[in-house]
């Protein structure tokens, strides 16, 4: 079977890297892998790629266009799981975020889901799977 494509990467538009790579990284403990400096046509771009979290997952990457003063925070919706809700919740506060919805357990989907706004009010789902002691045996 031939694959069209895999996600490798998402990248989510800012407006200061260097405050936005300390939010991540101070909130969900991403490891800066290296920094680009390059353009997409015409348009001068700075990066920053962090390591992914699992063996074969994608690369999370703050990307600044340095054309653009303020780029639009509702265009796309990072996820992180995880399994310290409470302490993703606190941990964004103090980083400079905040949070949109606190956590609430949906256990038909077996979560507990929360969102928060980053440094720059960029949207995050957080969510933490529910144990489930219907499943051990």
């Amino acid at each position: 079977m031939t694959t069209s494509g895999q996600l490798g990467f998402t990248k989510l538009l800012v407006t200061d890297l260097e405050a936005s790579s300390t939010f991540y990284q101070t909130v969900f403990g991403l490891k800066e892998s290296s920094r680009i400096h390059s353009a997409i046509g015409e348009r001068t771009i700075d990066e920053i790629l962090f390591e992914p979290q699992s063996t074969g997952g994608a690369t999370f990457v703050l990307l600044k266009f340095e054309d653009v003063a303020k780029p639009s925070s509702d265009e796309v919706i990072v996820g992180f799981m995880t399994s310290d809700l409470a302490g993703v919740l606190a941990r964004s506060v103090e980083a400079g975020g905040a949070v949109v919805q606190p956590a609430d357990a949906r256990p038909e989907h077996g979560v507990n889901v929360a969102f928060v706004a980053d440094n720059e009010g960029h949207l995050i789902e957080v969510v933490e799977l529910l144990s489930r002691p219907d499943l051990v045996t």
